[in-house]
């Protein structure tokens, strides 16, 4: 029985969170790849610019480029500082400094950072339903992750910052990007954060690949470059940006949870890793935290 049009409606924007998490799942593979040839600022630089230059290029097209308020510049600016410049490299920066189980547990942080801005400023109301969903998908994400392999020390106190400062930064880009994207629409208003975020980004990119021999990187790193640019950056953030527009704030964070779960499944698929009972307790826990804050209808968060 096929499904009524308003039903397709209502369930686009989940569909698209499910698919942002399945492309970022893919990046930690392809990221470690291509790092092995190049720094990790050459590849936030790389991966903005083919970004800004893929939306560019289809809004012109479409001719779609100038938004209709001149303020809209000065926010979607302040936007690719949060949602782009802060979040690549204090997460870059972060997890040079500290262990990747302190990284993962930390991310759990950016739903709640979330749900109480977009509170704060009332872009929302705070249900019951959405916090205790969010807290039990949470610990959904720690049980799998197993909080015995971290370590918060003081070794590792100024990567945990950044990284919980990463996660207060993409919180605050989520909860505040909703009107201004549905005002002037994902792909215009995605384009320009990116072209805001790579004149800082491809600068600085530059300078870490001036030490790299370019004509020494194998034809399949750039091949992973142009993945990485367009389908684990332009077309999550396109996506992303496109939920947030018809779902509260705080619901398109907690698909973040989805993640590790995700990138559990990759590595059993092409690593030949097993799946434990852990695992399956971690994703019914993620799931049911991901039903009960989603429960609420969305109806009055659609555009008309």
């Amino acid at each position: 029985m096929s499904q009524s049009p308003t039903s397709q409606h209502l369930a686009a924007p989940y569909v698209s969170l499910v698919a942002v998490q399945l492309f970022y799942g893919t990046l930690p593979v392809a990221g470690k790849f291509v790092l092995l040839h190049i720094p990790a600022l050459a590849l936030v630089g790389f991966r903005v610019g083919i970004t800004a230059a893929v939306l560019v290029i289809f809004q012109t097209i479409r001719g779609r480029v100038w938004l209709a308020e001149k303020g809209d510049y000065w926010r979607l600016a302040a936007l690719c500082v949060f949602g782009v410049l802060l979040n690549q490299y204090l997460f870059i920066g972060g997890l040079a400094l500290t262990r990747a189980s302190n990284a993962s547990i930390l991310a759990v942080t950016i739903p709640i950072f979330t749900l109480i801005i977009s509170v704060m400023l009332r872009y929302e109301r705070l249900f019951l339903l959405k916090v205790l969903g969010v807290a039990i998908a949470a610990a959904g994400v720690i049980f799998l992750i197993d909080p015995r392999n971290a370590s918060f020390d003081s070794a590792t106190t100024q990567g945990d910052v950044m990284m919980v400062l990463n996660s207060l930064a993409f919180g605050i880009y989520v909860a505040v990007s909703k009107d201004i994207i549905s005002r002037n629409g994902p792909f215009r208003s995605m384009m320009w954060v990116f072209v805001f975020s790579s004149i800082v980004a491809i600068p600085v990119g530059a300078v870490g690949l001036a030490s790299v021999d370019i004509a020494q990187i194998p034809t399949s790193v750039w091949i992973l470059l142009g993945y990485i640019g367009i389908g684990a950056t332009a077309a999550p953030y396109l996506l992303n940006a496109y939920a947030v527009t018809r779902v509260r704030p705080s619901t398109v964070a907690i698909f973040i949870y989805l993640q590790p779960i995700i990138g559990v499944i990759l590595a059993v698929v092409f690593l030949n890793e097993q799946m434990g009972a852990s695992f399956l307790l971690a994703s019914l826990l993620v799931f049911a935290g991901l039903f009960l804050a989603t429960r609420r209808r969305e109806l009055a968060f659609q555009e008309p």
